[in-house]
């Protein structure tokens, strides 16, 4: 679709860029010229992937950074424009989400969710566009949301709180900062299975076979499909784009809220022990 050499003007940073839906965005930038940094909490991870995108033909770094922390992602911003002078593109991909009952979340737990989604999106998005802003340079933010951003969804309500926010802020600054040439779009992705996420939302078969009946093309997403619509989003080709909620799952959405069908799956005391036991699974972990 794209020719190599494509993103060649773009210096993009992938917050939670060691795994996932983050990496794949990361490598399919660098394949097409992207000078490319991922941020993420554990070195070890980051470190595999800075391997995995070079062997590919990639130019990519990495900063150790917990994008909950203000100052430290302050700190990570001036650090990569130092070393490149050239940053323009950010991918805000960071998020934590997990499945349970409303009424037996903690407020540590509801706020691990926020904290990462949505206050560490304002943590980069700020820091990023002032540093935009001084620079008088053009530039791009790509929000990563969810498909039960407006529709809200049961179980994982931390989560759809967060991208609420997240859907808003992008809006609202694609207004406010467009004199500044800074655009800023959301993705909305769907089920595109992962091993740290779906881990954590999709661990049995009998509920994954549950949730892709939902879907009316039938099947899960790709990563690449993913990273495709990313690379037109961060690119010169959607110069006049910004404000935007892309919307990428199969038709997914048109079955409402994302985790509702857990809702049928089994009697309540019978989730709540399930979710439990799935909790106490990811502490021994």
């Amino acid at each position: 679709m794209y020719k190599p050499g494509f993103l060649t003007d773009k210096t993009v940073l992938v917050t939670g860029g060691g795994s996932g839906l983050g990496l794949a965005m990361a490598m399919s930038f660098a394949e097409y010229g992207a000078q490319v940094y991922i941020c993420g909490r554990t070195e070890s991870k980051l470190q595999k992937a800075v391997i995995e995108i070079k062997e590919s033909g990639g130019k990519c770094g990495y900063k150790v950074c917990d994008v909950k922390d203000y100052e430290a992602v302050g700190q990570m911003i001036r650090e990569i424009e130092n070393e490149t002078g050239s940053l323009n593109v950010l991918v805000n991909n960071a998020a934590g989400n997990f499945l349970s009952a409303s009424e037996d979340l903690s407020p540590n737990a509801f706020k691990s969710v926020v904290d990462i989604v949505l206050h560490g999106t304002f943590n980069c998005t700020q820091h990023f566009g002032k540093l935009m802003i001084e620079k008088d340079r053009a530039a791009t933010v790509l929000n990563i949301v969810t498909t039960y951003t407006e529709t809200g969804s049961a179980f994982v309500m931390p989560s759809a709180c967060a991208k609420a926010g997240v859907y808003a802020m992008t809006n609202s600054l694609a207004y406010e900062w467009a004199e500044y040439n800074i655009r800023l779009n959301s993705i909305a992705p769907g089920p595109f299975p992962t091993e740290g996420a779906w881990t954590r939302l999709m661990p049995d078969p009998e509920m994954e076979k549950g949730y892709k009946k939902l879907i009316p093309m039938g099947r899960y997403g790709e990563h690449e499909e993913l990273a495709n619509l990313a690379i037109f989003l961060i690119s010169d080709l959607s110069s006049y784009i910004t404000g935007e909620c892309v919307t990428i799952d199969g038709g997914e959405r048109l079955k409402s809220g994302q985790f509702n069908f857990v809702t049928q799956a089994a009697p309540r005391p019978m989730l709540k022990q399930f979710f439990s036991m799935m909790k106490s699974s990811g502490k021994k972990s």
